[in-house]
């Protein structure tokens, strides 16, 4: 018998080097048993729930609900875009937009809520549109009011030390104003013929006759709303000389010649006029014919007060201030409040609800086809003291 023979075996017993090797072959085949004992459960984990997912569809007579922004758009898009044609409302009224609220297409106060694609592309028009919304401060809220509450003065302060009582301070006056919301309107109108070419888009027309009717409303009611079943616009509350300023107001600065803006001084004089705090996001709003007048004004050195924007898409300025072109402001003339400069998204709010619904008339203008569609909007100057106004006047 060789050595390895003789260590290999002693006795009838088996060696520790077989013992190890063994134990190893034995490790290896639990750990396949194991690993296809998981492939499987995982196998026929997925198998229920690809079951579970295709059973989770809306029993009968339910609407069907949408998890998401992408899965709640198409459905009502397609809805929508079929009650516009065709005055089908099946799609709209089994359609549920929200999940926490529960809350379907179908708008209490009446009509359709515009599908998510279409009311986005009117918002984008009126943001985008020559308006005192391009830079006031826009809300949106759920209820038919939006209170602002407004710190008139400032809190007390003072200084101590660490043997000395502290005084109590003085206490801010706090305002209260509410803008209550109004529905704003609007009626386009196409033939049946139109709506029934597929080539149409029905859609994007919608919008654009839409956006376009709101925004000339929402562009005077800004600026001259007398808050009757619309917005208060800017010029719609009393303005005092600056010089005797008090909240509830708006100060103005005269430009020392009737009907006339004067050299310039006076522009001088309005943006001072405006408090520091606010003059950092200042800027200007005036009128088309307005604008043409400041245009010519030149400082003592003969530079033009006036300067274009340095890019396309950007503002022109005014001694250095951004100008809002807003048409409903008044013309340069005698007592005229032609300029208004602030920090609009200080001093004026619009509130809004999100709400655009719409609803189908093919009776009352045969053959065309009436939409009349309607949202709810209000707005209010919210602080006094963020807008100052050049008024053409002797001082």
């Amino acid at each position: 018998m060789s050595n390895s023979e003789t260590f290999s075996r002693i006795g009838d017993h088996v060696s520790p080097v077989a013992r190890v090797s063994a134990a190893m072959s034995g490790l290896v085949g639990d750990f396949r048993a194991l690993q296809a004992d998981l492939q499987d459960k995982l196998h026929k984990q997925e198998e229920r729930l690809t079951m579970l997912d295709a059973k989770m569809t809306t029993p009968k007579g339910r609407p069907a609900l949408a998890t998401s922004a992408a899965d709640m758009a198409a459905p009502h898009r397609k809805a929508f875009n079929a009650y516009l044609r065709t005055g089908d409302d099946d799609g709209l009224r089994g359609l549920v937009v929200e999940e926490k609220a529960l809350s379907t297409a179908v708008n209490g106060d009446g009509g359709y809520l515009v599908d998510p694609v279409t009311s986005q592309g009117v918002k984008s028009v009126l943001d985008s549109t020559a308006s005192i919304r391009a830079v006031a401060s826009v809300v949106t809220v759920e209820a038919t009011s939006y209170d602002v509450l407004i710190d008139q003065g400032e809190t007390g302060a003072g200084w101590a030390d660490e043997g000395t009582g502290t005084a109590e301070t003085g206490t801010p006056s706090i305002d209260r104003i509410s803008i209550k919301l109004h529905e704003l309107s609007a009626m386009p109108k196409a033939s049946q013929r139109l709506l029934d070419d597929a080539a149409f888009d029905i859609e994007a027309w919608l919008a654009g006759r839409i956006a376009d009717k709101f925004a000339r409303a929402e562009a005077s009611a800004f600026i001259d709303g007398d808050g009757v079943d619309k917005p208060f616009g800017i010029l719609s509350h009393p303005a005092v000389d600056n010089d005797v300023w008090t909240w509830g107001n708006l100060g103005y600065v005269p430009t020392g010649s009737d009907g006339a803006i004067g050299d310039g001084d006076a522009i001088i004089d309005l943006v001072y006029a405006l408090g520091a705090e606010y003059r950092a996001r200042a800027s200007f709003v005036m009128n088309s014919k307005t604008a043409g007048a400041l245009r010519k004004l030149k400082d003592a050195d003969g530079r033009h007060l006036w300067s274009d924007g340095l890019a396309a898409g950007e503002p022109a300025r005014l001694l250095g201030y951004p100008v809002l072109i807003a048409e409903d402001m008044p013309d340069i003339g005698s007592d005229a409040d032609a300029i208004a400069f602030g920090d609009f998204a200080a001093g004026y709010t619009i509130a809004e609800r999100p709400d655009l619904r719409v609803l189908r008339d093919p009776f009352s203008a045969k053959p065309h086809v009436l939409f009349y569609a309607t949202k709810r909007v209000g707005g209010d100057v919210s602080d006094f003291a963020a807008i100052k106004l050049l008024r053409c006047a002797v001082a």
